[in-house]
């Protein structure tokens, strides 16, 4: 299957959580991002692959704002982002948790400090006067690490981790708003198979237990492939095969700003198209 027009219909009694509506960006005479559209609902997830410069980082900048389009619109929870101010969009943005390739981590601060950097700059909370306490913010924060089982590194620094515990520590950092959207830009690029499954299991934990909207781009389909197939049961602790009702999953290829292909991982693994075959293997990275 290779689609232009996302095929996905949306409940009416559900909002978009973020909304692509004709997007066109470039920078000089290169297509960044062109005529993309499409939606995604609290739950889903959208595993986007596609060739080194692709437009797939691209789509994650523009959607919260940090890169502005030449055209089209762009909504995060029904709101506007195209054409508003910075300050504007300090708001919409502390509903979204973003993980940067390489977990983004400020090296002259401890962990504790990295992740409780989002709590501490949520400019909403600070203009109602709702900034959490000292001891809220350190509770959150532990509790972050928690759920990536890294607690014990609250006081060291980001040089003393390997690099599969810098980026469960950059996705703590992420969640630790429990946002409604988290965008993640090659969570496991750079990682042995191993910490990189655990990383995807780290992912599928935080989606389902908050029903939270994912967009992740990717090198390997692996991890779409788990994304696809797997959840977090809560009631078991375990990542478990999910029924067919429960897959809310699409997969978006990218080819030169353009949205190539967008459908199930059935859909993508039938693909004759040789572009998207390339991406439609166990063994790609």
């Amino acid at each position: 299957m290779t689609a232009v027009e996302p095929s996905s219909v949306q409940a009416p009694e559900q909002q978009a959580v973020v909304q692509f509506e004709d997007v066109n960006l470039a920078f000089g005479d290169t297509p960044a991002l062109v005529h993309l559209s499409f939606s995604l609902r609290p739950g889903e997830t959208r595993v986007v692959l596609g060739a080194a410069g692709s437009g797939k980082t691209m789509l994650l900048k523009t959607a919260v704002g940090l890169v502005a389009p030449d055209s089209g619109h762009i909504l995060l929870f029904g709101q506007e982002v195209t054409g508003r101010k910075e300050s504007e969009l300090y708001d919409v943005r502390s509903k979204v948790g973003i993980l940067f390739q390489e977990g983004g981590l400020f090296d002259s601060l401890t962990i504790g400090e990295n992740v409780a950097y989002p709590l501490l700059n949520q400019h909403s909370l600070q203009l109602q006067g709702h900034a959490p306490s000292p001891e809220e913010v350190e509770r959150r924060v532990r509790e972050s690490l928690s759920f990536v089982e890294l607690e014990h590194t609250f006081d060291k620094f980001p040089s003393e981790l390997s690099g599969g515990m810098r980026r469960r520590v950059g996705i703590a950092r992420a969640v630790v708003t429990a946002p409604q959207l988290v965008l993640y830009d090659s969570p496991t690029a750079g990682l042995d198979p191993i910490t990189a499954n655990t990383i995807i299991n780290l992912i599928l934990k935080g989606r389902d237990l908050r029903n939270t909207a994912t967009i992740m781009v990717t090198h390997r389909y692996q991890d779409g492939h788990l994304m696809a197939n797997f959840r977090y049961n809560p009631s078991s602790g375990k990542i478990e095969r999910a029924e067919s009702s429960q897959l809310t999953t699409r997969f978006f290829v990218m080819q030169e700003g353009r949205l190539f292909f967008d459908g199930t991982e059935a859909e993508l693994r039938a693909s004759t198209d040789s572009y998207v075959e390339k991406f439609a293997r166990l063994g790609s990275s």
